[in-house]
């Protein structure tokens, strides 16, 4: 018994490959010339039986299969099992590549069968065949397909249909759902189906805590099997006599809604859950029409498009949301009977699928995470450089390649700083400013465009803090005046100075240090907070003017950080905070992703609180500033020893970590 394969590298190819070498008979595995040399390197991974495998030359393009006339004859009257697995599975794909694969590659694939006088014909067709079909689709049905609109499912429904009405050789069919990694490895080769959304579920996990409940769409139901059930199967119904002319769907008899589906992968990812789910399907009393004209309107079609990009969705997995096909497998379960063949349960192997993707094919795997894949060659401006958190991104910097231009008020510090970015063999130029006074900073910009031309990345770090409840600053207005000097317009005089020179290259990035305080709303800090919440509207109004430009403004709402601006306040050297290290890497992580903005689960998480329960989240932070009272310096208090934290106030603090109180 001999056995010929198209597609044997494809992910159920392969599987299946895998299931043939404990089968007894000559394997021949159709290859494309130029994926020789891979599939011998696959088969040696497989550790495959190589005296029982022939690699055959060949084309899907080509008539029979573009296999020569000597191989032609070699193979007659020897291939028992002819299995054809090798088409396009890419939503994404091209009407014409598909075409020319899974139709007339079906077509070529036929004649080769027929030429060799193969004993059976095992086409690996897709439920796709079934377009859009609504309500439930037999085995035995094929021409009632509707909702063939989709190259995908119009080509998997021709190319069914070549065998069907052309294929002279016995012939067996079979319909996978969508294909899922191995229910024992979650390994997988590509994203599709239910992967789409796994970044989705990935940005939700980073953003809130697992227990958060969340809103999400409900929709159709999706019908997905792991690729070991899909080979387990086939190898089955192959070899199993009288049933030739059969059509098999390799499916789940009880498939389940793609909210379920996603709440089972985001219990895998240890994301929060979609506990509130809207069905997709109120969405259908909008006329067609109406839909179709407002993706016609270029703003309507940029957002869909920029959404779609940043989760990694492509618009057509978007007709599964309201998937309206559910699929009889009884011919199927008939021929399984006694095999002892059974489908798993998704939510028995989720987390193996989540763990695969996540640790091999997670889009951001694949981007240059290194900082001087990012900074190489650029000038990058960090104010404040002398010390905390711009001491620690320079010296972070200082061996990436970049041209540093640090600034800071004391050039004595600076020195030093400059001196140790040398050390480590980087490049740097200083320059002392005043921030807050309007001619220091209006001639450190003409300097720095004079002297480099301007600047690639903007870290507006330099900030002031004043800790100071409102009922004592009442005679203290330059309290604001302070913040907002340096905070807001000495930022801003540097973005408005160098944002001209951005936009004219189409390259660029703002990012300014802002405030955990700002999603929190922090008590005693009014001062300071409004200041960077300034900053933060701004940078939100600017993001939408330069987008396509390619100049991104980034916010970081950074959280409580161990930096001289406050040791002033005793209180601090007993709380939870992160260190000028650690808030680097938040910088780290914006020069990378380049995001609109970065902030903790806390202040997201504080955000969102204030949103849907203002009043609540009011008690709370009037909770905590009857807590921990002003300090004896924004007393005025000079003489005052410090007081020591209460369990009560560490505790809170160790809660809310990293919020200022």
């Amino acid at each position: 018994m001999s056995y010929f394969l198209t597609g044997a590298s494809g992910f159920i190819g392969r599987h299946l490959l895998e299931k043939l070498f404990d089968r007894k008979g000559h394997i021949y595995l159709l290859v494309r010339k130029s994926s020789q040399k891979r599939m011998k390197q696959l088969l040696e991974k497989m550790d495959a039986p190589n005296k029982r495998i022939s690699i055959i030359t060949g084309d899907l393009t080509k008539k029979n299969l573009g296999v020569s006339k000597k191989n032609l004859d070699a193979l007659k009257g020897k291939v028992k099992h002819f299995f054809h697995l090798a088409a396009i599975y890419d939503m994404k794909a091209s009407m014409d590549e598909q075409l020319a694969a899974n139709v007339e590659g079906t077509r070529h694939a036929v004649q080769l069968a027929e030429s060799i006088k193969a004993g059976c014909f095992h086409h690996t067709s897709s439920i796709a065949a079934a377009g859009l079909y609504t309500g439930v689709f037999r085995e035995d049905m094929f021409e009632e397909a509707e909702g063939l609109d989709h190259p995908y499912f119009k080509t998997k429904h021709d190319s069914e249909a070549v065998v069907r009405n052309h294929c002279e050789v016995p012939f067996r069919i079979y319909r996978p759902a969508i294909v899922l990694g191995h229910s024992e490895t979650g390994v997988i080769d590509k994203i599709d189906g239910p992967y789409y959304f796994f970044k989705l579920i990935q940005k939700m996990r980073k953003a809130f805590p697992q227990w958060m409940p969340m809103m999400g769409l409900e929709g159709g139901r999706l019908n997905m099997v792991p690729v070991d059930y899909v080979v387990n199967v086939m190898d089955h119904i192959a070899h199993k006599k009288g049933l030739d002319g059969g059509c098999f769907h390799l499916t789940d008899p009880d498939p389940k809604r793609i909210g379920t589906v996603l709440n089972t992968f985001a219990k895998a990812a240890h994301a929060p859950q979609m506990n509130m789910r809207i069905d997709a399907r109120v969405f259908n009393f909008i006329p067609g029409a109406v839909k179709q004209g407002l993706m016609m309107l270029s703003p309507v079609r940029r957002i869909r498009s920029q959404l779609l990009n940043d989760l990694g969705i492509p618009p057509g997995v978007l007709k599964f949301v309201n998937y309206p096909t559910r699929f009889d497998d009884r011919e199927t379960q008939k021929a399984l009977k006694g095999s002892g063949i059974k489908l798993p349960k998704l939510k028995k192997y989720a987390h193996r699928l989540w763990d695969y993707w996540e640790r091999n094919l997670d889009p951001d795997l694949f981007v240059d995470r290194s900082l001087s894949g990012r900074v190489d060659g650029k000038r990058v401006m960090i104010t404040g450089a002398s010390s905390g958190i711009g001491h620690a991104v320079a010296m972070m910097l200082a061996d990436k390649g970049a041209h540093l231009i640090i600034v800071a008020r004391g050039l004595d510090k600076l020195k030093e700083t400059a001196k140790e970015i040398k050390a480590v063999g980087g490049k740097v130029s200083m320059y002392s400013a005043d921030l807050s006074e309007e001619a220091s900073t209006k001639k450190l910009v003409s300097d720095v465009i004079k002297d480099h031309g301007g600047i690639d990345v903007l870290v507006n770090n330099a900030g002031r803090s004043i800790r100071r409840s409102i009922a004592l600053s009442y005679e203290r207005f330059h309290d604001f005046e302070r913040t907002m000097d340096l905070n807001y317009f000495g930022s801003l005089r540097l973005i408005m100075g160098f944002l001209p020179g951005m936009s004219e290259r189409r390259s660029g990035q703002i990012i300014n240090i802002s405030s955990i305080g700002v999603l929190t709303n922090a008590p005693r800090f009014s001062a300071y907070v409004a200041s960077k919440a300034a900053l933060d509207a701004f940078s939100r109004c600017a993001a939408a003017e330069y987008n396509d430009l390619n100049v991104a403004f980034t916010t970081i709402n950074m959280p409580l950080v161990r930096t001289p601006m406050i040791a002033p306040t005793k209180m601090y050297n007993n709380v939870p905070t992160i260190s000028p290290e650690e808030a680097a890497l938040f910088i780290k992580d914006a020069i990378i992703r380049r995001p609109q903005r970065i902030a903790t689960k806390l202040g997201i998480f504080a955000q969102v609180m204030h949103a849907l329960a203002p009043k609540s989240m009011e008690v709370v932070m009037n909770t905590a500033f009857n807590m921990f009272p002003d300090s004896a310096a924004a007393r005025g208090d000079k003489s005052a020893a410090p007081k020591e934290v209460s369990p009560e106030q560490m505790a809170f603090a160790s809660l809310m970590r990293g919020v200022h109180w």
